[in-house]
């Protein structure tokens, strides 16, 4: 007698053991909310911490949260890894002419507000340090340590939830570092300058994993028409959200409350996102391998996804990431060169400004002048993105920064005409935040769903490693001119743009099913 085929299963939308992922988040909550008696304590004393023991109640709580956080992240796996068989031979999406309805706006809205509660993270770093240095009474070269472990903690996450995302599925990979950033907020609590070291270095790794995810499900579950705008759009709206939020949140809480409320924002956010997440979607193909044939059936109901099965792979068509080497190469040099652009030459400009003679005052409104153009450049690159060309987008957004970098090499008595260096900053600045507006949903768009995760990821990944190492400089007390770094930067930048040129593909419009299959 023939084996019967196995029985779809039917899981909930958190997990085949949703009530242990459940108790898992209770647990952690209670744990966060009994770090709260000694920070009111703290608050009746100038909200400072540096050398006070633990009280009983924060031991207690550490303890439920190392309960907690294996106990959610067991029960929010799926009991069995992708089964890639009849999973890989059959592609899913949305026909071409679907239109946006009630579940895309759902998912938009809530990814969205996840890139922005993401974000808010590595943005509080400069409005926490000021604080933190006062209160422990460290030293420069010291407090650098805080971003150093943060950032490295990044790209760590990036690397990590990229390549979860692609074995369980990409919404256990929101869910799992959802859960770390709510556990993580208690750095807000921590005493010591070396527990704060810890904790920041766990939540960069919770951060670091939403980004690369978001534009991963994305590109799978959006129509191919609307696919290219949405991520630049969502992607760009969600970064720049989050630098808006985290200065808001100083604004309104650092004055009364102190610096240590800014971490403590992880908590009510994270467990607002963990409540929404009923409306994140799971890959069609990852629900298909588990054998959720009921879900898939919901969600191709809701999306208009159909399934297709996948022609015939071509002679030398793209497999996996190491058919997609050069694209790689390509990427990963871009995103390196821009991660240091934005973390080096812009980080260090404000102090290169006032060397030349500006006031900090005027110094900070030069930047900011610039950077007011920050979100109406990621709307002209989503829509040069959708109805010009994805990949001469990316090559112009490289251009424009390479313009910038050349224009900062100009002899200092030229340059220093405000017109023409706010014209320079301006430039980096239009062109960074392009380069970044689309290089994440570019690299998403690229690479079959098996490797998409981990290659996003990588990406990712690579784009906040130049923060580590200009942190790293930093801490042995290396910080180049405004000239230097431009100079150092001038080569990659260029071969970034040539290898983009030459190994990068169109991606505008096509479907995802074409790309995969593409010679």
């Amino acid at each position: 007698m023939a084996h019967a085929r196995a029985t779809p299963r039917r899981a909930s939308i958190f997990g085949e053991r949703w009530p242990l992922f459940w108790a898992g988040c209770a647990a952690i909550s209670a744990g966060v909310a009994l770090h709260l008696p000694m920070l009111a304590t703290a608050h009746e004393m100038g909200n400072h911490l540096s050398g006070m023991p633990m009280d009983g109640w924060m031991y207690a709580g550490m303890a439920l949260i190392m309960v907690g956080v294996p106990a959610a992240i067991f029960g929010a796996l799926p009991r069995h890894r992708v089964r890639h068989g009849d999973a890989a031979a059959t592609l899913f999406e949305a026909p071409d002419d679907t239109r946006l309805g009630g579940a895309h706006a759902a998912v938009l809205l809530v990814l969205t507000l996840g890139l922005i509660i993401d974000t808010m993270k590595p943005a509080t770093l400069g409005f926490v340090l000021p604080g933190m240095r006062q209160e422990y009474g460290i030293a420069p070269a010291s407090a650098a340590l805080l971003p150093f472990v943060a950032l490295l903690g990044t790209t760590v996450g990036s690397f990590l939830w990229g390549w979860l995302a692609d074995i369980y599925g990409r919404r256990v990979s929101i869910l799992l570092s959802t859960i770390l950033f709510v556990s993580t907020s208690i750095c807000g609590a921590m005493p010591s300058f070396g527990w704060n070291l810890v904790m920041c270095f766990l939540m960069g790794c919770s951060a670091g994993g939403m980004l690369p995810v978001v534009y991963t499900l994305l590109a799978e579950v959006m129509p191919p028409r609307h696919r290219s705008w949405v991520l630049v759009l969502v992607g760009g709206t969600g970064l720049v959200g989050g630098y808006l939020a985290a200065s808001g949140a100083a604004h309104l809480f650092e004055p009364a409350f102190g610096w240590r409320s800014l971490w403590l924002q992880g908590f009510p956010t994270g467990l607002l996102l963990l409540a929404l997440a009923r409306w994140i979607p799971e890959s069609p193909r990852f629900l298909m391998g588990q054998g959720r044939e009921e879900e898939l059936a919901q969600m191709a109901r809701r999306f208009g996804i159909v399934r297709r099965p996948a022609p015939p792979a071509k002679p030398g068509s793209a497999a996996g990431m190491q058919d997609h080497r050069p694209l790689t190469a390509a990427l990963v040099i871009t995103a390196l060169s821009w991660s240091f652009v934005t973390f080096g030459l812009l980080l260090w400009l404000p102090s290169d400004l006032q060397a030349r003679g500006y006031s900090a005052g005027l110094a900070s409104g030069i930047i900011a002048s610039s950077s007011l153009i920050a979100l109406p450049t990621i709307m002209l690159a989503a829509l040069l993105y959708s109805r010009w060309s994805s990949k001469w987008t990316l090559v112009g957004t490289i251009v424009m920064t390479f313009l910038g970098l050349a224009g900062a090499l100009l002899p200092a008595p030229t340059l220093s005409s405000p017109p023409l260096l706010v014209a320079v900053i301006a430039t980096l600045v239009v062109g960074s935040n392009g380069m970044i507006a689309v290089l994440l949903p570019y690299a998403a768009e690229n690479y079959p769903t098996g490797v998409r995760g981990r290659a996003t990821g990588l990406i990712a990944g690579s784009s906040k490693f130049g923060g580590v190492a200009v942190q790293g400089f930093a801490l042995i007390g290396l910080i180049p001119t405004l000239g230097g770094a431009a100079l150092a930067l001038l080569l990659p930048m260029a071969a970034s743009t040539g290898l983009v040129a030459l190994f990068g593909r169109e991606t505008r419009g096509r479907s995802l099913r074409d790309l995969e299959t593409a010679e």
